[in-house]
């Protein structure tokens, strides 16, 4: 059927259906002469090149899309053929269109299922909603505190500084040294390597407690009003453990009204300056800009190897003054500038000014006592008078050191002394006979025994705890 008796036959409305039809091959010529004449801006071309469906509307505006499909399941045609660089320019033969083929109509096959008798169900029950009493209106909830993080999800990131802190909290302690550890880490030339004991971690804890910084300089003084309860050789015993340990930065100080025997107990010194010329010349070091530690060089006495220093009390016989609260207090003053831990030894009139200055500013006291009753009683007898005078917190702020004054000690009392002053003080610690302490005379360090240096070392532990 030509294109002009489709046109003929009625209008498209009429003629919905097309499927009963097929393209004649002079009907696909004449819409191809119709295409070509449109594309190439001819007579009757309305619009830019396209085409509609040559039976449906082949004069109509092109559809949108100009590669429609002109009949329907053909491909549009292709665009005009450009030949490659070196190829023939001869397009390629194009393949004829398929003939219509009416579509073939699908019954679906729908199974057949046995029929299965309903059962009636039963009837749901009604049950009525109980009847309640008329009550007020909820009370409204309290308000719920808003969550920072529910908006979003703040985290605090781990900082340089944290990640030190963790890495030197986590930080363990080096091979064993002591005892059987040690000597197979020795004998197996370090191929095996235990880890430390209990009694040899303990040790290394105290030293790191002994070890911590403090946030200023800090005081220690060691009281008993008895003569022999070891505050001298205490005072010189907690010098060398904390200037050996900590690595310096600490002084002895013979705070003694009159004489004390703190500069004798230690190393001697080319001068023989004391407390006594040190306020004769404590002008120069008023000016904290023009004074130096190395000016103290000239008063007070260096230990060496024990890496603390000692200030002696008066030594000349000629001189009947004594120590009043306000030369204490401008020593001390002075001595605070320059060192981070001061040991005072003081005297045994504990009705002294400077004996009550020393115990006022001390942050810590230290009763010292041998493994005696009469120097027991004594240290026991001077709280109950601190008690009484005001001194507040005597029990936190205060440390017993038990010495035991021969090899052999009644141990019994020792018990004694132990449970009456653990009442008193906040801790009690047993240091044990010396004989290199026996002579009176300078103390040497080195020939200290390794039994005294522990029990000192847990002591000095103890004192840096309760600074």
């Amino acid at each position: 059927m030509s294109q002009d008796a489709w046109s003929s036959a009625g209008s498209r409305d009429d003629h919905d259906d097309t499927s009963d039809r097929m393209y004649t091959p002079e009907d696909l010529a004449e819409y191809a002469a119709r295409r070509d004449a449109r594309a190439a801006g001819g007579a009757g071309s309305r619009g830019p090149a396209g085409y509609g469906d040559p039976l449906t509307d082949p004069l109509t505006d092109p559809i949108a899309d100009p590669n429609a499909d002109p009949i329907a399941g053909q491909p549009a045609d292709p665009a005009p053929y450009v030949a490659p660089v070196g190829m023939p320019t001869s397009p390629p033969p194009s393949s004829p269109p398929p003939s219509y083929q009416p579509p073939v109509e699908v019954v679906p096959v729908v199974p057949v299922v046995p029929a299965v008798p309903a059962v009636p169900a039963e009837p749901p029950v009604q049950v009525a909603p109980p009847t309640l009493p008329p009550t007020s209106p909820p009370p409204s909830a309290p308000p719920v505190a808003e969550d920072p993080e529910a908006e979003g999800d703040v985290r605090r990131f781990m900082s340089a500084t944290d990640f030190l802190d963790r890495r030197d909290a986590d930080q363990e302690h080096g091979p064993a040294t002591w005892g059987w550890r040690g000597k197979v880490r020795r004998w197996s030339g370090g191929m095996i390597t235990p880890r430390m004991g209990p009694d040899e971690l303990a040790h290394e804890l105290d030293r790191q407690t002994i070890q911590k910084d403090f946030d200023g300089p800090r005081t220690i003084a060691f009281i008993n009003p008895k003569g022999g309860a070891a505050k001298t050789t205490g005072v010189l015993a907690a010098g060398y453990t904390f200037g050996t340990v900590r690595g310096g930065g600490v002084v002895a100080w013979d705070n003694n009204e009159t004489r004390g025997t703190l500069g004798i107990r230690g190393t001697r010194s080319t001068h023989r300056n004391t407390t006594r010329e040190l306020l004769e010349d404590l002008e120069r070091f008023t000016d904290v800009y023009q004074s130096r530690i190395g000016d103290l060089g000239a008063f007070v006495r260096s230990q060496g190897d024990a890496h603390f220093d000692v200030l002696a009390s008066d030594e000349r016989p000629d001189v009947t003054g004594t120590i009043r609260a306000q030369d204490f207090d401008a020593v001390h003053k002075l001595l605070e500038r320059f060192y981070r831990i001061i040991l005072i030894d003081t005297g045994n009139n504990m009705r002294a000014e400077n004996w009550l200055a020393a115990a006022g500013a001390a942050d810590l006291l230290v009763v010292t006592s041998t493994v005696r009753e009469d120097t027991g009683y004594s240290g026991l007898w001077m709280l109950d008078a601190l008690q009484d005078a005001g001194y507040q917190n005597l029990k936190y702020k205060t440390v017993t050191i038990l010495s035991d004054p021969s090899p052999t000690v009644d141990a019994k009392l020792a018990a004694d002394l132990v449970d009456v002053y653990q009442q008193r003080t906040r801790g009690v610690y047993r240091v044990p006979y010396d004989p290199a302490l026996v002579a009176g005379s300078v103390v040497p360090y080195s020939q200290l025994s390794e039994n005294t240096r522990r029990q000192w070392l847990k002591a000095c532990a103890g004192m840096a705890e309760g600074l």
